[in-house]
């Protein structure tokens, strides 16, 4: 009789392997089937006034910005000022030791003595021989050497007047006063220094007038054409709102995220524009009656040029650009996803209006538009605008 085996029979192995796969397959469905709807961030298409701008980083300026200069070499006497403080014209800011010039003075006005001896003596001797060459008594050469004795004499005397004239100017220069009434600086030079000459300082400080407070800038070829036609309209329209606000008044935004409570104007352009940058330089003052605003001040001018009325708008972030279209995700009432095609117009701050595509009332993916596709259920979470409290600077 054959002996019995005892290898385990693959037939008894196969339908055990089988049930196991099915049960692993039938898991991962029931998985598949229970994953829940995928959370996004949505936000309701609006419609709004817009106003559009355009925004310039700049530094302040004063009105007038005057370096105080030592017009002569000499060591520094005394500091005549609060540094920090104001000052105003004519009062004194520095002296410089005056004892060299005060003796080239002198010197200029024995000079000047001597030279008005010489002329006193030319006229007398032609007052002396004229009457005697009208009776031929000398030759008309010794009255031509008189003659031209008393003109040298006379020039003499007008050059040595000239070196009086610059001596004082120079003794002068050592008390070095305030141009303009204005806010004065830090010294950068101290009593006992030797100033006037490089390297030693010849800058010795800088007067500013701060009321109004200044800004320059450039903007773009763009930038200018379309401010340039819009003020145009504005001017031949001149008005004031209700806040008492040209239409052109510009606004200026500090470093801290507030706002210059007054308008400025521009006051000064260049003449063309850089060809070498493609840009246009604008000059324009702001009122600063407190004093608040220094030299120096890094900040943003924002330029209203236009405001779009009831156009629709929506976050900058719902609308995504692919191959130069561009299209938002909408949710609609099934809370199932669809891509919407649109039209862009200028964006301003976090929003961006939106020319045709979307009515308004629409309910658009903010956040998550990376995970959605077309036709996925989604779970919307209305988010707060994000675009309501952004800054208005302008993309034309």
């Amino acid at each position: 009789m054959a002996a019995r085996s005892t290898r385990p029979c693959p037939g008894l192995l196969c339908p055990g392997l089988l049930m196991l796969v099915v049960s692993a397959c039938g898991s991962s469905e029931n998985e598949a089937g229970s994953t829940p709807a995928l959370p996004v961030g949505v936000v309701t298409v609006d419609r709004r006034d817009v106003p559009l701008s355009v925004e310039m980083v700049v530094a302040t300026l004063g009105t007038q910005d005057v370096p105080i200069r030592a017009r002569v070499e000499g060591f520094l006497e005394s500091l005549d000022f609060v540094e920090g403080r104001f000052v105003s014209r004519g009062d004194l800011l520095y002296t410089i030791d005056p004892q060299p010039f005060q003796a080239k003075l002198v010197e200029a006005q024995s000079l000047l003595a001597a030279a008005q001896t010489t002329l006193a003596k030319a006229q007398a001797d032609l007052a002396r021989i004229r009457p005697l060459a009208e009776i031929d008594a000398v030759s008309q050469q010794d009255l031509d050497s008189a003659v031209a004795q008393e003109a040298a004499a006379h020039a003499g005397v007008r050059a040595s007047e000239a070196g009086v004239d610059l001596a004082e100017i120079q003794l002068s220069y050592t008390r070095i006063v305030a141009p303009i009434d204005g806010l004065i600086g830090l010294s950068k030079a101290r009593p006992g220094e030797f100033v006037g000459r490089e390297p030693n300082p010849v800058v010795l400080n800088t007067l500013s007038d701060i009321d109004p407070i200044k800004v320059r800038f450039s903007i773009s070829e763009r930038e200018y054409l379309v401010l340039a036609r819009n003020y145009l309209e504005q001017g031949k329209n001149e008005r004031r709102d209700a806040a008492g606000e040209r239409p052109s008044d510009l606004i200026l935004l500090l470093a801290d995220s507030s706002e210059h409570p007054y308008p400025g104007q521009v006051v000064a352009t260049a003449q063309s524009v850089d060809p070498e940058t493609g840009t246009y330089t604008v000059e324009a003052a702001f009122p600063n009656p407190n004093n608040v605003l220094l030299p120096g001040l890094f900040a943003r001018v924002r330029a209203p040029y236009r405001t779009l009325q009831n156009v629709t708008v929506v976050p900058r972030r719902a609308v995504a650009e692919l191959q130069g279209r561009f299209r938002v995700y909408v949710v609609g009432s099934d809370n199932t996803v669809s891509i919407r095609d649109v039209e862009t117009g200028p964006t301003t701050g976090g929003i961006m209006v939106i020319e045709a595509g979307l009515d308004g009332g629409e309910t658009v993916i903010v956040e998550g538009l990376q995970k959605v596709r077309p036709g996925m259920e989604v779970v919307p979470q209305p988010l707060a605008d994000p675009g309501a409290a952004a800054s208005l600077e302008t993309e034309l």
